[in-house]
């Protein structure tokens, strides 16, 4: 309804969080690294337990880039809380996604059961992710963002600190930790208006001492 009244010159669009559409060549971008992934399990086969949000533990991942890959940050959202980690990336590939990966969920893997990732061809080290953090890794369907709802509605919360176009190698770590921080302290509706870091923090409590480690980039 909102993109039609745009065709018809109305300005619906202009309300909306991000109010640009979604470009079909990146997603295609995206399923393209669909053969890259060695021995890729895909979210149908997830246990059923992720679904409900009724547990910690189950997370979402992607990357929000920028351009042509030249540099970003890989994301990690908990699907109950709503609990971001974040890392940069100097450049976007597989071996720097992994370590970023590792080292963000180590401190917390008592509260890491499963991650749903999207399609990159940067995940192609998910096996190492898996194994390092004692987590079971799955796949979306190609074009099916929907499937990682909660990664990709904080993803576009993190565009309005920085915008397409940034240069992430230039971004500090104290700049992300601050924005990271932000979004952990804002009260959501879903969570009775209390906030991803009460809620994940409250029910993992193992994370008290190792969530300020876990926000480095």
């Amino acid at each position: 309804m909102i993109w039609d009244d745009k065709a018809q010159g109305g300005d619906l669009w202009r309300n909306l969080r991000q109010p640009k559409r979604r470009s079909k060549h990146r997603a295609q971008a995206k399923s393209a690294g669909l053969g890259k992934i060695p021995n890729r399990v895909g979210i149908e086969h997830r246990p059923a337990e992720a679904d409900d949000r009724r547990f910690i533990g189950h997370w979402e991942g992607d990357t929000v880039i920028q351009g042509h890959k030249q540099s970003g940050l890989v994301t990690l959202v908990e699907r109950r809380s709503g609990y971001l980690l974040a890392a940069r990336l100097p450049r976007i590939s597989a071996e720097l996604t992994k370590a970023a990966m590792i080292r963000l969920l180590k401190p917390l893997r008592g509260a890491v059961q499963t991650i749903t990732l999207d399609n990159g061809s940067e995940f192609a080290d998910h096996e190492a992710v898996s194994k390092a953090v004692t987590a079971a890794i799955y796949f979306c369907d190609p074009y099916c963002s929907g499937q990682r709802g909660t990664n990709e509605n904080t993803n576009g919360l993190i565009r309005q600190y920085f915008p397409k176009g940034t240069d992430f190698r230039q971004v500090t770590d104290t700049e992300l930790r601050r924005v990271i921080r932000k979004l952990n302290d804002r009260p959501r509706k879903r969570l009775g208006y209390r906030t991803p870091a009460q809620v994940f923090l409250g029910e993992y409590s193992g994370a008290l001492n190792t969530a300020g480690a876990a926000l480095i980039a």
